[in-house]
């Protein structure tokens, strides 16, 4: 790997900067996995490991916790995630490890413990959005935004995946939200850029990078933060990160921010065994230092503009009907839930959100919201995939534990056979945890999980 010797001379100076060291890293065929659990779904206490699926917690064995973060680890080897049935379950993401110190940012500057509106401007596919859900309570609001419409399916999936109520899905340029003017407590932005931090893990990135992008996107990060800046209230957290090295992309724009609005610069508390490098704003991974990419982080408070206070709307959500809730509510063990629909679908929130719901359709491109409960037809409900996903099913809805082989053909949507003495909806279970639906006939048994998610290899 030959790195750009134009980006070599520029990181001169900067802290935490070694030369030889790290093109030697990057030389080296060293690849770090890490994984992130879901502790909604996942226990960390009793997890068996092996590699043939004969006692099948998980495929994969784990090297050493990320300090950093409550909830992540390093793995010896990469396995093949495609084919772990808990890997379709949502009881785990796999994720860079430096990426996960946002948990630090957001652990150190706001309290976790209240109601706060969340904002994460470039979503996609998930990674910082499954973990800012992870981390805030259950009466907060993410709003998790992805400006390319491309992108915006696997972020869903991923969101439908992890099994949370509270996320708001939505596709808007960040000058969108400007628009909802001190509505946000926090907003992260995890800002497009040249990506000299992902070298060692994409090489071919190498040949995509220049200076002249590098300014490019030092310009365009500065845009999005003007625009979505005013939508953060007062005494506020924007956590600002990039998986660059670039000074441009970085600190200049950490300093840009002081010169042009009024913020304060966050300190965060680290580690020295961490091994991670503070600068002038933030703070800096080095992959010659520490089990992780290139990455950087900062965090700033806003000083200026006010609180924010809803307005009743004017509009209303289409709640459904007492009879329709009714039917509903037989699948569904959290109480205090509000259905509305949406294009025939129906989806579940949390009580306390609705006037927010509101407030944000009426405001933005809302592509998912919630939870999608299903479509009730001839008084019985048809459900969809994310109910099953959710953590809001009750205890009698049946259930049939299938074997690894047969959660495979599950997850490819294949035919399967089972021995089970019901009949219709059940949830298709692997080590207690849901992969979907299935309907069971009096002479077959139909597969409903999702065309577009099913597995398209035969084999690892």
């Amino acid at each position: 790997m030959v790195l750009p010797e134009k980006l070599l001379s520029s990181l001169k100076g900067v802290e935490g900067f070694d030369k030889e060291v790290f093109e030697k890293t990057h030389a080296s065929s060293e690849q770090v996995t890490s994984v992130r659990m879901n502790p909604g779904k996942r226990s960390i206490d009793n997890i068996q490991w092996s590699m043939d699926g004969a006692i099948h917690n998980s495929p994969f064995i784990i090297d050493n916790k990320i300090p950093w973060t409550q909830y992540g680890y390093y793995l010896k080897e990469r396995p093949s995630f495609t084919f772990d049935p808990l890997f379709h379950a949502g009881c785990y993401y796999v994720q860079e490890a430096s990426s996960m110190f946002l948990e630090q940012a957001l652990k150190q500057t706001v309290g976790l413990s209240i109601p706060l509106k969340v904002l994460d401007l470039c979503a996609a596919p998930g990674g910082k959005s499954t973990h800012i859900q992870s981390l805030i309570s259950k009466d907060s609001l993410l709003v998790s935004n992805e400006v390319i419409q491309s992108r915006v399916p696997v972020l869903k999936d991923n969101i439908i995946k992890w099994g949370c109520t509270n996320v708001i899905v939505t596709n808007n340029d960040p000058k969108d939200f400007s628009r909802l003017k001190n509505y946000f407590d926090v907003i992260v932005v995890d800002a497009p850029c040249s990506g000299s931090g992902l070298f060692r893990r994409d090489p071919e990135a190498i040949d995509e990078w220049s200076e002249n992008n590098v300014k490019l996107c030092s310009l365009r990060q500065q845009r999005i933060i003007a625009d979505v800046l005013p939508s953060l209230k007062k005494n506020g957290v924007l956590i600002y990160s990039t998986c660059s090295y670039s000074k441009e992309e970085d600190e200049d724009i950490c300093k840009w921010m002081e010169e042009q609005f009024q913020i304060s610069n966050f300190k965060i508390q680290i580690s020295s065994d961490w091994k991670i490098a503070g600068s002038s704003y933030g703070y800096r991974f080095w992959p010659d230092k520490l089990k992780g990419e290139g990455f950087f982080l900062a965090c700033f408070q806003k000083k200026d503009g006010e609180d924010f206070f809803l307005v009743k709307a004017k509009n209303k959500l289409t709640l459904v009907n007492k009879k329709e809730a009714a039917i509903i509510e037989t699948w569904i063990g959290e109480k205090r839930m509000q259905y509305f629909l949406r294009n025939e679908m129906i989806y579940a929130i949390p009580g306390n959100f609705e006037e927010d719901i509101i407030f944000l359709y009426d405001n933005l491109r809302i592509q998912y919201a919630g939870v999608a409960v299903g479509e009730i037809i001839r008084d019985k409900l048809i459900p969809h995939h994310a109910l099953a996903m959710s953590n809001l099913i009750c205890g009698s809805i049946p259930s049939v534990r299938v074997s690894y082989d047969t959660a495979i053909d599950y997850l490819k949507k294949k035919e399967i056979k089972i021995q089970t003495p019901g009949k219709g909806w059940h949830l298709v279970q692997f080590e207690g945890h849901n992969l979907g639906w299935i309907n069971i006939l009096a002479n077959r048994i139909n597969n409903y999980y999702p065309k577009e998610l099913r597995i398209l290899k035969e084999s690892v």
